[in-house]
C-alpha cells in the first residue's frame, strides 16, 4: 500500500528536503506540497492525502487552525506536526486540534518514516516520555477540570482503569504488565475505550483525561 503525503511548511528548503527523501521511498508518494494553513487545507481537499506533515508556525494560517479546519471537515488524513522544540507552546493544541502526534524537524530519516507509518497505521505517535513531559507542560498552565461523568459512566471499570494509564504515558506492554494482562486484551480495552469516548487515538486520549480532570498534575506514578 502506498502512502499518500502532503507536505505543509512555509519554508521551501524544508519542503524540498523532505519531498526529495520521502520520493525515495517505495511505499510513500508525496501527493503535493503546500506553504501554509490556507494552502494546507485546499491541496488536501484536491489531493485526499493520507498523512499530512504539518509546520505548526507558518503565516497566514497556522497549523494549529489547519489542524483543527481538517478535523471539522470531516477529512480523514492523518496529521503529524512538525516542530523544531518537543515542547513548542502550540504542539498541545495541535493534539486537542486532533492531531495524531508530533515530530521534531531534525529527528533522523529512519525516524520520520517511522512516524509516517505509525500515524498512517491510526496510532499516536506520542512515546511515552515525551507524553510525561506534554502532560507536565500542560499542567503548569491549565487547570483540569471535573470529570465529564456522562462520558465516562459508559465505562467500565477496567477501560477507565486503561484511559488512566495511557493518560500517564504507559505503552501497551507496560499497561498490560499493570492490569496483569495480555497485550491483545489492553487493545481491546483500549478500542472499546476510543468508540465510547468518541477518541481517535492516544494523542486524544491523553487530552481528555486531562482536560477533564481525570489525572490530576504529577500523579504519574
Amino acid at each position: 500500500m502506498t502512502i499518500r503525503v502532503l507536505i505543509v511548511d512555509d519554508q521551501e528548503l524544508i519542503r524540498t528536503g523532505f519531498r526529495l527523501f520521502l520520493q525515495t521511498q517505495d511505499d510513500i508518494e508525496v501527493a503535493g506540497e503546500a506553504a501554509d494553513g490556507h494552502e494546507a487545507l485546499a491541496q488536501a481537499a484536491a489531493l485526499a492525502p493520507d498523512v499530512v506533515l504539518m509546520d505548526i508556525r507558518m503565516p497566514r494560517m497556522d497549523g494549529v487552525e489547519a489542524t483543527s479546519r481538517l478535523t471539522a471537515a470531516g477529512s480523514s488524513p492523518r496529521v503529524l506536526i512538525l516542530t523544531t522544540y518537543d515542547l513548542d507552546e502550540y504542539v498541545f493544541g495541535a493534539l486537542r486540534a486532533g492531531a495524531s502526534g508530533f515530530l521534531l524537524k531534525d529527528a533522523s530519516r529512519d525516524r520520520l518514516l517511522e512516524a509516517i507509518h505509525v500515524v498512517h497505521d491510526g496510532e499516536a505517535l506520542l512515546s511515552p516520555s515525551i507524553t510525561r513531559r506534554m502532560i507536565e507542560d500542560y499542567a503548569s498552565r491549565a487547570q483540569p477540570l471535573r470529570p465529564t461523568s456522562e462520558l465516562m459512566n459508559g465505562l467500565t471499570p477496567r477501560e477507565r482503569e486503561t484511559l488512566l494509564l495511557v493518560a500517564r504515558g504507559l505503552s501497551n506492554p507496560e499497561i498490560a504488565a499493570r492490569l496483569v494482562v495480555t497485550e491483545a486484551t489492553v487493545k481491546s480495552h483500549i478500542g472499546s475505550m476510543f468508540a465510547k469516548l468518541q477518541l481517535r487515538d492516544r494523542a486524544q486520549a491523553v487530552v481528555f483525561a486531562y482536560e477533564n480532570g481525570l489525572v490530576l498534575p504529577g500523579s504519574s506514578g
